[in-house]
Parts: structure tokens; sequence; C-alpha cells
């Protein structure tokens, strides 16, 4: 299309067509004796089949994703650990164990089972305060330099340190996973985390069992929020309204929004004017935790905010009265690019500072005098909060709680009131046993099960009696009986990480059996059957719709007799089951149409053993952790087959072509390998080169010339390939030569913004700064999908018809091919012929090329535009090499996908995950389009690859009218008709490329549930699988709406120009 005047561009080709049509009808018309009429019902009857064909594909597609999810559903529900929610609640006035001294339960005001020591408590917390923030810096070893978040918060450590009966500070230990939702249910109730609460609160995210707040709320408290809105989805109706104030949790961008609010209502709360309006504060300041997620622990912002948190804590602790207990505390920490989810070390040691200025701390040994100076030294877990505050402050232990009482607060000034520890320990105990009881009895356990820890409890308890009875007033000897009932909670804790590690397997070989269904009905869909997929499909659907029901009704019949399942879990697998018998039983009707799917030749062996061996290594936990240097390796090996296989090309031309492009291939695979994201386990053997430095989460600088590069150079490598086949013309010329290069060049823009934006290089607003990037994000994407679908919908072929004299030619593969009278009259020549399918449909790859490469940071972009020139060098060896048949052309695209992912700053992990892409166009949380931002940027590597795989069919794929031929390469694929050919050729390249990832979510989950004792299970295997779980079901749904429906579109537009056939 001419860049200046697209309409007359568009009539000539459409006035040049109408001429060749003319002359075809006319010849055809000459030589059967057919008229106009015929001709053109002949069209219309192959333009609906097609769509017939095309809509039932769709529909069979459909039932493939649906039979994923199902089976991903089942083996997810019995994978992920579960644990019942008991509905008991402690009260006041009932305490766990007859008390001691004779002290009176039941008054709030006095303590319900032990004398409170406060009124007032201010609990403050700091998203991802990880211990070392807190701690002066210590070189580690000789030359070790202190990075930004040292001593910039000093008051912590300096208070604990000069006034130890005021402050303690300590590592404060989180349990996995260390995100905020699950940190905060684990220090309001005691409990441990698991993937799913089975109970009372299953169906929503409120917290309703046994709860501090819930209690304190009981006691007549007011409780006050400010910060984190996350409190007030799990504690809704708490908090006094008018007091409240909560913000946006999710906007990592914003580091001042959230910390402000809270310090511009909590200091004024805290005056003596208004301390009787509250009884409790929970501030939840979220600036340190978004300038880790945006920067990392090393950079001035850290330094910055750290500084902040230290002027608003020596603010308070001025302004503090003595009844009131400040808590500061984190729920997490972060790694070295500042992100959490995970169980590393720097995730999972948060710190944990406690100040009163009463003075009741004290330290059980003067070698505790002085604070940890690691979190390996003295740590107390974050469950242990629980029974802490809720002594302190005079309230019930929550019911389901299996912390212990931190020794600090409990062992008077002096450190030797060592019966007082025992005495609240006793009670924790008392309360964790009163747990016990109750959970094995819903649960229905065996004696056996908590027989370990009640014979510790016999014996503790026995101590206590003997001790109380003979009045012992030694400290060594309560020291003994103290040590006793630690020991007990201590053994109760690791019982219940046991009960709750339990798997449902039953529903797990549910799920692998649904999986492996799925991989037999794809292996057999894309490589063992005769017939065009599009001719086949509908005798498939057919089958599956009358099995379904049936499975249904078996399922629902299984479900009704039966405990082991579900109503609705039995006929949701008796769906499954009838289906897949459905339509196996295909090859019974029509075994003539069945082949054996295992491979015939060398490259569908290579395909099959790239595809094998990768499933059989996740078995390994070292192969799991490299897995991205496993694909460079594979890669590479496929690049130098493909050296070896064009050597032996008798075409000179495929030889030459071929040879360029694999090694070519290699080329663009190593550089692309030098973009890399290490995760933990691979140091110190691996650099990470993606972000400025290992702890950073930001760019540097000279990597803004990536995008920049790529805006430049790009658009002309992918001209470059159009060329070759003389299809630079039309729509091409538009939106490869500019809308393309304009889009790429805005997300550079975009992108030096971001950069500027977080090394503070301009002095104006940065309000002024950031709204510029929205909107240049927002044009991009409009170009990308707004621009670009138009333009993929409506344009015409990228073909150029031209009508020249005198040419005797019939139609032939050249890049430019003619048609014309035998009698020497006018003939048409057409520019781009050979490649007229492959080029337009490439126009919607470059869509999501553009998007894609907006939404990774510059390093991301590079390796994605260095993925948009493998994909197209592998459509030229797949051409050159004639294995657009074989298999190993969707393997490869989808082998790229996964290697790409990695080069795209991305692991296996949780804390991989870029949440800050969620507000590349955006400024705040907006749904369902800040999700979709995440997607994009997570899978986008994956997402283009889907997007490409018609290509392997549609590269240079000849375009056949119904005349005779001169000419026929060897090995041409027949495409009478094209529509109905192509459609069945799309599916099997589709079928092939999903079965792929079908192979590797089934070999992920499998090893998962196998190795689900593994040591490295919620390390390694488990965040493994939930990736191949995720890609799969997305790779999927892009398949289905994306790739098949572009090829609907392609071949309208192509058949509107060339007809139906």
């Amino acid at each position: 299309m001419d860049e200046d005047d697209p309409p007359s561009e568009h009539a000539h080709i459409a006035g040049q067509t109408h001429k060749a049509k003319a002359l075809k009808q006319f010849e055809d018309a000459v030589s059967n004796g057919a008229g106009g009429d015929s001709a053109e019902s002949t069209q219309k009857c192959n333009e609906v089949r097609f769509k017939v064909a095309h809509g039932l594909l769709l529909v069979f597609f459909f039932w493939l994703f649906c039979l994923h999810a199902l089976g991903i559903y089942f083996f997810t529900k019995g994978f992920l650990l579960t644990k019942l929610v008991l509905e008991n609640k402690s009260e006041c006035a009932v305490p766990p164990i007859d008390l001691s001294a004779g002290y009176t339960p039941g008054s709030f005001s006095a303590g319900c089972w032990h004398p409170k020591a406060f009124d007032k408590a201010v609990v403050i917390i700091v998203d991802a305060l990880r211990y070392d923030f807190t701690v002066p810096f210590s070189p580690g070893k000789p030359g070790e330099q202190p990075q930004h978040f040292h001593n910039a918060l000093s008051v912590l450590y300096e208070t604990a340190t000069s006034q130890p009966n005021n402050a303690v500070l300590l590592p404060f230990i989180a349990d996995p996973p260390t995100t905020t939702l699950q940190r905060l249910k684990g220090l309001t109730t005691g409990t441990l985390p698991t993937f799913i609460d089975a109970g009372s609160n299953f169906a929503g995210t409120a917290i309703e069992e046994d709860n501090m707040l819930a209690q304190l709320r009981e006691a007549g408290k007011n409780l006050v929020h400010l910060g984190d809105d996350t409190w007030h989805s799990l504690f809704p109706g708490y908090f006094d309204a008018n007091l409240t104030h909560a913000y946006d949790s999710l906007n990592v961008w914003d580091l001042h929004t959230v910390d402000n609010g809270v310090s511009e209502h909590l200091l004024p709360l805290l005056h003596s004017s208004n301390v009787t309006k509250w009884d409790v504060i929970f501030g939840h300041y979220l600036g340190v935790d978004h300038a880790g997620h945006r920067y990392g622990p090393d950079h001035p912002a850290m330094a910055s905010k750290l500084q902040q948190m230290d002027g608003i804590f020596r603010e308070i602790i001025n302004i503090l009265d003595d009844q009131t207990l400040l808590i500061v505390m984190g729920d997490h920490g972060m790694d070295a690019k500042g992100d959490h989810g995970g169980e590393s070390d720097d995730e999972i040691q948060a710190a944990l500072w406690m100040y009163s200025k009463k003075g009741m701390f004290g330290r059980s040994s003067s070698d505790y005098l002085e604070p940890p100076r690691t979190a390996k030294e003295r740590p107390v877990g974050q469950i242990d909060l629980v029974p802490t505050l809720s002594l302190l402050l005079g309230i019930p232990i929550p019911f389901n709680n299996l912390g212990a009482p931190i020794e600090e607060a409990f062992v008077g000034e002096h450190g030797t009131d060592i019966q007082n520890l025992t005495t609240v320990k006793r009670l924790t105990g008392a309360q964790i046993k009163r747990y016990q009881h109750e959970y094995a009895l819903a649960r229905g356990l065996a004696e056996s099960a908590t027989s370990g820890p009640l014979a510790l409890w016999t014996e503790a308890d026995g101590h206590w009696n003997t001790a109380a009875k003979y009045k012992v007033s030694a400290t060594d000897d309560w020291r003994t009986v103290s040590a006793a009932f630690s020991e007990y909670q201590l053994e109760t804790l690791r019982i219940c990480r046991s009960l709750w590690a339990r798997f449902d397997v039953t529903s797990m070989a549910h799920g692998i059996a649904m999986l492996v269904a799925g991989v037999v009905l794809l292996a057999m869909y894309a490589r063992g059957l005769r017939d065009d997929r599009a001719k086949i499909t509908p005798m498939l659907l057919r089958r599956i719709a009358i099995g379904t029901p049936f499975g249904v009704l078996g399922g629902g019949i299984l479900g009704a007799v039966t405990t082991s399942m579900s109503f609705l879990d039995a006929c949701l697998y008796g769906s499954v089951a009838g289906g897949f018998l459905g339509a196996v039983s295909v090859g019974f009707a029509v075994p003539q149409s069945l082949l054996s799917p295992l491979p015939s030749s060398i490259w569908g062996w290579l395909a099959f053993t790239l595809t094998v061996s990768q499933s059989i290594g996740f078995a390994s936990n070292s192969y799991t952790i490299w897995e991205d240097e496993i694909l460079l390796f594979f890669l590479v090996t496929f690049g130098v087959v493909t050296v070896i296989s064009s050597l032996r090309q008798g075409d000179l031309a495929d030889r030459t072509l071929g040879i360029f492009h694999s090694i070519l291939f290699i080329l663009l695979t190593r550089l692309a390998s030098l973009s890399r994201l290490c995760r933990e386990e691979q140091m110190p053997f691996c650099k990470s080169t993606y972000y400025a430095s290992a702890t950073s989460s930001t760019s540097a600088p000279w990597q803004l010339l990536i995008p920049f590069s790529l805006a430049i150079l790009l658009p002309d490598v992918i001209k470059s390939f159009y060329k070759g086949t003389r299809s630079y013309e039309g729509s091409a010329i538009f939106w490869v030569g500019f809308a393309l290069r304009i889009g790429l060049l805005l997300a550079a823009i975009y992108w030096t913004l971001a950069t500027a934006d977080d090394g503070d290089w301009f002095g104006f607003n940065k309000e002024v700064l950031r709204t510029s990037k929205v909107i240049i994000a927002q044009l991009v994407l409009g170009i990308a999908f707004a621009a670009g679908t138009t333009t993929f919908a409506w344009a015409k072929p990228c073909v150029n018809i031209q009508t020249t004299l005198n040419s005797d030619d019939l139609l032939d593969e050249s890049p430019t091919s003619t048609a014309g009278s035998s009698s020497g009259g006018p003939s048409v020549t057409i520019l781009g012929y050979a490649n007229v399918h492959g080029t337009r449909y490439f126009l919607l790859v470059t869509n999501f090329l553009l998007a894609i490469t907006l939404v990774q940071k510059p390093m991301g972009g590079g390796a994605i535009g260095l993925l948009t020139w493998q994909i197209l060098s592998l459509l030229e060896i797949i051409d050159t090499n004639a294995l657009a048949d074989t298999a190993i052309g969707p393997v490869v695209l989808a082998l790229l996908g996964s290697f790409h992912f990695f080069k795209t700053g991305h692991q296996a992990t949780l804390a991989s995950i870029q949440w800050d892409s969620a507000f590349v166009a955006l400024k705040s949380i907006r749904y369902p389009w800040s999700p979709l931002l995440v997607l994009l940027n997570t899978f986008g590597a994956q997402i283009l690859t889907t997007v490409a795989v018609p290509l392997v069919v549609l590269w240079k794929r000849p375009l056949k009218l119904k005349q005779k031929q001169k000419t026929q390469r060897k090995g041409e694929r027949d495409a009478e008709g094209d529509g109905d050919g192509l459609l069945g050729d799309v599916a099997k390249a589709l079928a092939t490329y999903l079965l792929y990832f079908a192979v590797i979510n089934l070999a992920t989950s499998m090893w998962a549930g196998w190795l689900r004792r593994h040591l490295m299970l919620y390390r390694i295997f488990s965040p493994r699988f939930m990736l191949g779980a995720v890609v799969l079901l997305v790779v999927d749904l892009v398949a289905l709406a994306v790739a098949l429906g572009g090829i609907r579109w392609n071949v309208e537009s192509v058949a509107g120009v060339f007809g139906w056939g």
C-alpha cells in the first residue's frame, strides 16, 4: 500500500485482479463450456465450506483447552496443600489449663489468662523490611563495601543496644510463600500458611478463623488501620471507619503516596489529645517494598525510603506514652533484585523490633545484650508474635495458634524471671494442645499422629507440677521446665507441618490421567492422521458430543454413590472420560485414516528427542535450575543439524540460503543468550545482565541503545525477508516500513523516560514525566492492537499486480508470476505471488511484536527483536529444507518461546514476575488491563511464537488456481482449493506445537507429584509445574483466538483477490 495514497493503490490492485480473473474465467468457459453462474456458485460453496471447517476447528481446539484446564484443576486441587480451618474461638473466661497462683481468668481489664502489660499498641508493618536493613554494616569478607540499604535505618539497632530494657531487635523469620496476603494471615492467626485453607472461609479472602484482631474486637478495643488495603479484604468491618485510611497496595511505581498517607494520619493520633480515640493502630508502610520491586535494594531510592522510616520512628518514639507498646516489623524480606514470594534466606529474613518506655524487656543471657548481627542468630518465627502480643495486651491466644512466646518480653528487666516465661509457655502450650486435640478429631486422625507431642506435654507438665508443688525458685530448675514446654511446642509445629503437607493423591492421579488423555489426543491429531484435519474434525466433534453426556451421566452416578469424590468433580471427570472415549472411537470408525504417531524421518525423531529429553530432565533439580542453558544447547544443536542438511540440498539457491540462515540462527541464539537473569541457585556460576546489576531492578542507561537500535534495524530486517519474494508491496510498505518503526521508536522513547524517571535525570515535575510515559505507552498499544488489527483485518495481500503484453508464461512459483493468453495477448504480472499467504499473515505477528516489546525492559525488548529475526530465519530453513510437513518447525518454535521466556528476564520462580509491567500503560491498577499487561510481559515470547505457528505452513506456500500447471516442484504440497488443505495443515502445525507444551506440562506435573516430599519441592519443582500449567493454558487460548482466528482473515483476504479455489 502506498504511504501517500492507499485508496488509489487498492483500486489499482483490484482493477488488475479483475482483469486477471476475467481472463481466467474466459479461458475456463472456453475450455470447459461452463458459464459464469456455475463458477460463482462454486466460489460461494468453497467459501461456505471453509468457514464451516474453520468454525469446527475453533470448537475442537476450545475443547482441548477445556481438557487441559480440567486436568490442571484436578492435579492442582490434590497437589496444593490444604488444612482444615476450625471455627473454634478462644474465650477470655475459658483458659486452656488451670492458671497458676490462683489467677482469676475472664477480665479484659486485668488480662484474660495472664496479667496484661499494656493498654494500647501501635503495630507498624514496614513491607519487605529485611533484617540486614536494620543492623550496621560489617564486612563479611575483606574489601566488601556497604550497599545503599546499609546504615540507613539505624534507630532500631541503636535503641536495642543503648536501651535493652526498652527495646529488642530480632530476626523475624517468615514461613513461605513470602507474599503479603499469606504473611498477614500468619501474623494474625499464628498458623502456618498453606495454598488452600479449607473450611468456613474457603470461598473468600476474609479471615474467619480465630485471630488477634477478632479477639481485640471482642475485648471492646477500637481498632484503626492505616496503609495497605489488603487488611480490609482480610478483616472487613473490623476498623474504625472515621479514623481508618486505606491505600491501593499494588502500584509498585508509587513509593510515597501510601507512606506519606500513613504518617500524615498516624502521628496526630499519637498525641495526647487523641489517644483516647483508639486502642490499637495497625500501620502498613509500602515504600520499602515498592522501592525494592522498582529499583532493587542497592539503590539510592531504597536508602531514601529507609532514612524516611528512620525519621518517622524517631518521631513516634518521642511522642509515645508509657502505656503503649510499639512494634515495628517486616512481613517478609526481599531478594537481591527486590522481589519476594519464594523461600530464599533474603526473602524470609524480616526484622522485628519491640519498644516500650516502661522498660520491661530483658535478656536471659549477657551474650544477648546486643541484637544479632545476622538473621541466623536467635531468630524468632513470625507466628511467635501472636501469643506474645495477645498476652501482653491481655487477650486470649487465638485458638489455632502454633507460635511460642518471645522470650525477651517475659523474662523481666533483669532477665531472671524464668518462672514467668515458663508460665506463659505453659499457657501457650496448653492452647496448642487444645487445638491439636480438636484438629485431630475434625480430621479423624489416628492417635499415633499426635502421640509424640502428647508424651512431651505429659513430661513438661510433670516438671511443672513438681516445680509448683515444691515451690522451686532456682532459675536453672525453671529453665528445665521452660525448655520442656518449648520442646513440646516445636515438636507439635513439626507434626502440623507434616499433617498439612498431605496430598490428595487420588485427585492428582485423576489430573494426570486427564493430561495424559490430552497428550494422546494431540499426538494422534497432530501426527497420527492420514486425512486432512479439517475434514476429520467434524466426525471427532460429533463423537465427542455423543460421549460427553454419557460420561457426565456415569460420573454423576459415581459421585452419588461414593464419598471419595464430590458430585461436581465426578461429573467433570466423567465428561472428560466420555469425550476422550468418543474421540478415540473415531479410530475404530475410520481405521484407514490412522497412522503411527511415531516419527518416520530424522527430523521427526529430532523433534521427538528434544521434547522427550527435556521432559525427562525435569526430574532433576539441577536440570530445572539450568533449563535456560539446556534450551540454548537444544537450539544450537538444531542449527548445526540444519547446516548439515542444507549442505545436502541439490538446488544451489536452496543450499546457499539454507546454510546462511542456519548459521544466522545459531548466531542469533548465542546473541540472545547474553541476556540473562540468574536465579539464586545458579550463583556464583551465573552473572545477571538483564538489569543494571545483580542487585537492581532497573535498566542501565547504556541499555537504552537496544530499543532505539531495534526501531532502526528490525523493520529493515523484516523488509529484507519480504523483498526476497518481491512481497514488499501493498500493506507491507505502510505497516512494516512506517507504522511498526514509529511504534518501536515510541517504545524506545517510553523506556528512555522510564529510565530518566528512575534516575531522576530531569528536574521538572515527575507527574508530567509519568503522564507522558502513560500516553506514549497507550499510543503504542493503540498502534499495535487497534490500528494493527484493523490493518490486518482489511488489508489486501502484499502483492502488486501489473498488466504486460506478449507473455506466454503461465503461473509459476517465482516471486514474480505471470498469467496470459496462449495467443500472446495481455498478461498479468503478480509481484509477491510466491509468498502471498505468509507475508500477509506475518503482519499479525508484527502487531504482537510491537505490544510485547513495549512491556519488556530494554534488554527484554532486544530479546524479542532477536526472537522475531530467528522466527523468520527458521521459516527460510523450513522452506529450503522442505520441512513444512514435519514436526520440527512447530517444536523449534516452542523451544524458541521457552528459551526467550528466560531471556526476557524471567525464571520459574514467583520472585521473577515483573509486577511493575502492570503500570506500563496505566497509572493505577485497572482490571482486566493490568493483569493482561503482566501476562504479556511474562509470557510474551511464548505468545509471539504461538501467533507465528501458522507461518510454518503459510510461508512460501504456493497458491494453486484451478488450471493446468506448467511445472510443479518436487515435494510441493497440494493446495487445490487452498482453503481446506491450508486449514488442515495449519491445524496440524498448531496441534504439534501445543503437543510440545502439553508434554512439558504433563512431565512437570508428574515429577512434582512424584517428588512431593523432596526438599526442593516448593523452591524448584512446584514453581516449574505452575509455570508449565499456566503456559499451556496461555498458548491454548492464543492458538485458538489469535492464530486460528487470524487464519480466517488471511484466507478471506487472499481469496478476495484470487478466488476460493
